[in-house]
């Protein structure tokens, strides 16, 4: 396991953007799947995107694609998610996750290691 700190939201309004990090402890991260989840009050956790640990293959939620982009930066172990044309159904909790053993998932019980969450919130 890793430990995940993520930062970067915010409230904004619709039709921005922001850019969520989630830097992990360990230089192993390197080695690690990562994937972003979110959860709106009262609802379920969701998958949104998630990458594979070289970063040469991602995939994304059909409600996010063509708007937010996942990216990682092994040196500096760090992935990104950059999130454009927000709307306010974006507004969640914003999670990543990561695990050694899994290829790309968007199952969330295939990531063993959790962040604390970044809170974004896009108004009208």
């Amino acid at each position: 396991q890793v430990q995940l700190v993520e930062s970067g939201g915010g409230l904004v309004q619709a039709g921005d953007s922001l850019r969520l990090s989630c830097v992990a402890s360990e230089r192993t991260f390197r080695g690690y799947a990562v994937g972003w989840f979110r959860q709106a009050l009262g609802k379920e956790r969701e998958f949104v995107a998630a990458i594979t640990s070289s970063g040469g293959g991602s995939f994304y939620a059909e409600f996010v694609k063509d708007r937010f982009t996942i990216s990682r930066d092994n040196a500096k172990n760090t992935v990104y998610l950059q999130m454009y044309s927000l709307k306010p159904e974006d507004t969640a909790v914003y999670y990543c996750a990561a695990d050694a053993t899994v290829g790309l998932s968007r199952d969330l019980h295939d990531y063993d290691s959790w962040g604390q969450g970044t809170q974004v919130t896009v108004s009208s």
